[in-house]
This record gives structure tokens, C-alpha cells and sequence, in this order.
């Protein structure tokens, strides 16, 4: 059985804190940059919404922030990345982050910043890349985007998003993504994470 979540809407149709996935989503659909994230205790949910929301979101989240212990299946790996990336809307405000699997340590954060699910996804591993080749760290990353572990297999971000004044500083990002793969090798595992068999995966956002 699922563990019952608490949802804060900071920045929503109506702010407070609800139930529901469902209730959530109804104060945040069509709003612009909502402001939401989900708790795993009341408490925890009570003590967020007195407080900023950039705390727990955005570029202001506490340094080293760890998210909710899960149960983890014995078939996978501990000493692991896991990047998983969030979206307000698809586009939308979008940010992305990578999660050390065996403490559920936050190791980093990007955005929020506008532009689409997949493409964060795709941001999300390569910046895992980049940090274990800069650090010579030898990890596994796991990711539960199909379509992202294909683009960075090709070395192309392959999104339908139009290139315009609102997604051009994503693009820039995007641009610096593709360039570091067709100039980097990298003996880091890549690994599907099977959402079905194994649970959410570590980095997720608890916005579902």
C-alpha cells in the first residue's frame, strides 16, 4: 500500500496544504510557475508551507537536502546516482536533480528553468557524467526516462520544443550538453530504472 503523502501549494489557485495528488493538481493546473511539492508527513508539510518555498524548491533548496528514505529492491545498486527531473506543466517550469541512492543525499540541482520533462532528463545524466568524469568517481547512474537514455546514446537532444526568446537559455544548456558528450568518452554505466517493478525512483520529485 501506498505511503500517504501531504502536497503544499505554495503558489497555486488556492495555497495550502492538501491530501491528495488529485487536489493538489487541481490548485495548480494552468498556473503559471505553481509552486508545490509533496511531503511525506504532516508535520513535515506544516513546517514547509510556514516557510519559503524556495527552501525546498528552486535555487534556494538546502544545500545536501535528502529525500524521503524509500525501501530500495536488493537487485539495485546502493552506491549509485539516481537523476529524475520535474515539470509545471509539459513545457513548463522545469528543474532537475541527481541523488546519491544510498543516503538519499541531494548531489545536485538545476533550475527551475523553462522547458520540457524529457529535456531535463537528458540535462540530468549528463550532468551526472560530467561531475563523476570531473571528480573521477567511477557510479552507475540510473534514470526512468527511456527517451533520454536514447538521446544521450545518440548525442542528441532530440526534443520537438520550438527554439524561441522563451526556451533559448534552456538551449544554451542543451548546446553545452551535446557538445561535452561528442567531446567526452565516459566508462559510467547507464541503467533503466524500472518504475513498475522497483517504486519511484530515488531523485523524483514526489509530485505524482
Amino acid at each position: 500500500m501506498a505511503k500517504k503523502k501531504h502536497y503544499v501549494v505554495w503558489n497555486g489557485v488556492q495555497p495550502g496544504i492538501y491530501s491528495s495528488w488529485e487536489e493538489c493538481q487541481a490548485q495548480i493546473k494552468g498556473v503559471k510557475q505553481a509552486l508545490y511539492k509533496a511531503f511525506d508527513t504532516l508535520a513535515e508539510a506544516e513546517r514547509a508551507y510556514a516557510s519559503s518555498p524556495r527552501e525546498y524548491i528552486g535555487h534556494g533548496a538546502k544545500k545536501g537536502e535528502k529525500s524521503s528514505p524509500a525501501t530500495i529492491p536488493a537487485c539495485v545498486i546502493k552506491n549509485a546516482l539516481a537523476v529524475d527531473a520535474a515539470c509545471s506543466g509539459n513545457p513548463g517550469m522545469m528543474e532537475y536533480r541527481g541523488v546519491y541512492i544510498a543516503t538519499g543525499e541531494q548531489i545536485f540541482h538545476f533550475g527551475p528553468i523553462f522547458g520540457t520533462n524529457n529535456i531535463g532528463e537528458f540535462l540530468a545524466i549528463v550532468h551526472g557524467l560530467a561531475m563523476l568524469k570531473q571528480k573521477g568517481i567511477d557510479l552507475p547512474i540510473y534514470s526512468d526516462s527511456y527517451n533520454a537514455l536514447l538521446w544521450i546514446k545518440g548525442k542528441k537532444c532530440k526534443t520537438k520544443l520550438p527554439r524561441d526568446s522563451k526556451s533559448e537559455e534552456l538551449f544554451k544548456y542543451v548546446d553545452r550538453a551535446e557538445k561535452w558528450l561528442k567531446e567526452n568518452s565516459y566508462t559510467t554505466t547507464l541503467i533503466k530504472w524500472e518504475t513498475d517493478k522497483w517504486g519511484e525512483i530515488p531523485a523524483d520529485f514526489g509530485r505524482k
